[in-house]
């Protein structure tokens, strides 16, 4: 039985005057999703792309939602000198930022046997070692405040086998095992480092790139008999920046309906 999604959920100033940055908040996915939460629950925002127009288009809804306008920078994860932009963005724009929201990454559909070095490696630098750059990138500055939280976005297919998914999967599970080595060294600096992990979440991206039959099938797997809401995903990011969640650092929290 197939069961509709909760009403949208009310604002409850959650990260009132918190400053946040987020990645790949473009579009209409998690990233785009945590960010309209993010302003909703009154962060003071910075929202990342490498795509200029699509990321602009995100900030213009944001602000017409909330009423304020987030910065945006364009920014590619897999360039350092991009990344060292973006820090000293959020510098300027927010006087450092409070919550990191580590959410790039880059799938596709290949055979082991099929697939190319340059598959493998592109997956990887996008999905996983721009979780490491942008880590590295503004640790730093949450060591020397004493403060600060990260939440990067996993998968379940760090979990679970699924075919045509080894680069993306091996990707995700080395996010879940970054996050929890990270978050060891973060907690002796007050720092805390956490992860989700979506199962399916429903956007227009996705459907492009996934089949009727695959997401039917994915779907049907799923307890409530559907995919997630990108923002019921973000909902759950909100919490881990949030200081509800004081006491939680390198968990990884599944955010699926799926059967055990």
């Amino acid at each position: 039985m197939i069961q509709s999604p909760p009403p949208y959920p009310t604002p409850r100033d959650l990260l009132r005057d918190k400053t946040m940055l987020v990645t790949a908040a473009a579009g209409t996915g998690i990233g785009y999703a945590v960010a309209m939460r993010a302003a909703e629950e009154g962060a003071k925002l910075l929202i990342s792309d490498s795509h200029e127009r699509r990321l602009m288009e995100a900030a213009d809804r944001i602000e017409a939602k909330v009423g304020r306008r987030p910065a945006a920078i364009v920014c590619d994860v897999t360039r350092e000198a991009d990344i060292q932009a973006l820090r000293a963005a959020a510098e300027q724009h927010l006087g450092g930022i409070d919550v990191l929201i580590n959410n790039a990454g880059l799938g596709g559909q290949v055979a082991v046997v099929d697939m190319s070095d340059e598959q493998w490696l592109r997956v990887l630098d996008v999905t996983l070692t721009s979780v490491m750059r942008m880590s590295r990138a503004f640790l730093p500055d949450m060591y020397r405040r004493r403060t600060g939280v990260i939440v990067n976005n996993a998968s379940v297919l760090g979990w679970r086998a699924q075919a045509g998914q080894a680069h993306y999967a091996a990707a995700k599970a080395g996010v879940m095992a970054f996050t929890r080595c990270a978050a060891i060294e973060a907690a002796e600096h007050g720092v805390r480092i956490n992860a989700v992990a979506p199962s399916i979440a429903m956007h227009p991206f996705l459907a492009k790139v996934t089949t009727p039959e695959q997401l039917e099938q994915l779907s049907s797997a799923e307890a409530f008999g559907r995919p997630a809401e990108v923002w019921e995903v973000a909902n759950v990011m909100i919490f881990l920046a949030s200081d509800l969640s004081s006491y939680m650092t390198g968990e990884i929290v599944a955010v699926s309906s799926q059967r055990a």
